[in-house]
């Protein structure tokens, strides 16, 4: 049995994660047994839910057989637990953002989702309207990025209010070939997986055969003035970008596809406009 403790937005969280699906990717026809106990940040969803689906194509059988009372209450909420046969919960407190598997034909509804159950929150910070189209195309290019470039069957996604914190966690995550294995075998190169991350989110670095990079460049740009942050996991390699700069480092092993956490802070009393609404004002 695996059990899953304090898993949150961390670059030990992932490694956990990494090392559950390492421990049992070679099963097959097997019970899979897994433990929840004191915190799992619900957006990690998405990360936990992508390993699961490799182990049922497997013909794993997943049970979740021990898990903290308000952990399963959340992630009965954001539907995660229904696909293990657990019960809905309805979200009196409207805290989470609903746990997704789509397949990569479902662009419009992931930008709908995006739309409905992220940038229309109340606990953003205000922005123009033109600004939350601007995230939407932002954040709906790293969807493009998985169904395009990955190969992945399915993408999933989650996210998560967290009040205390004064933050929303959003992720999407994929099990594709990752960043590295992409550029590698497009360019011809032989970089590593963190270079391969910092190379694609750079701004108009692409794997496609248009102009623009995975939509990074103005999340960055809003994420340094709202304090907030950007996590990507891909094959070995952990990149993170927050207003405090970059930080990068290496897995012991491999994540089986690519992970996008986006992280926005709720204390953020500032409006946001684009330059082009109105000159000497914020923010791009």
């Amino acid at each position: 049995m695996t059990n899953f403790t304090d898993i949150n937005n961390t670059f030990e969280s992932y490694q956990k994660i990494i090392n559950f699906y390492h421990e049992h990717k070679d099963k097959n026809f097997d019970n899979i047994s897994i433990e929840l106990q004191n915190w799992f940040a619900a957006n990690m969803c998405a990360a936990l839910g992508a390993i699961l689906d490799l182990f049922t194509e497997q013909l794993n059988f997943i049970s979740f057989n021990k898990i903290a009372k308000t952990i399963e209450q959340v992630l009965q909420k954001n539907d995660f637990l229904t696909y293990y046969g657990k019960k809905k919960e309805i979200d009196s407190n409207n805290t989470t953002i609903k746990f997704q598997k789509l397949t990569p034909e479902d662009g419009k509804y992931f930008n709908s989702y995006v739309i409905n159950e992220l940038i229309n929150r109340s606990e953003l910070p205000k922005m123009s309207i033109a600004v939350k189209e601007k995230i939407v195309e932002a954040i709906y290019e790293i969807f493009v990025n998985a169904q395009i470039h990955s190969e992945t069957k399915n993408i999933y996604t989650c996210g998560q209010f967290f009040p205390k914190k004064n933050k929303i966690e959003f992720t999407i995550a994929d099990t594709g070939i990752g960043f590295k294995n992409k550029i590698n075998k497009k360019f011809n190169r032989s970089l590593n997986a963190t270079d391969a991350i910092k190379w694609a989110v750079e701004d108009k670095h692409t794997t496609k055969d248009v102009s623009g990079g995975i939509g990074l460049a103005l999340l960055k740009e809003f994420i340094i003035l709202n304090k907030g942050k950007i996590q990507i996991i891909s094959n070995d390699g952990f990149y993170e970008f927050g207003h405090e700069g970059e930080s990068i480092k290496l897995f012991s092993a491999e994540f089986p596809g690519t992970i996008v956490n986006l992280e926005f802070c709720t204390n953020d009393n500032d409006s946001y406009l684009l330059k082009s609404e109105i000159d000497n004002n914020d923010i791009f």
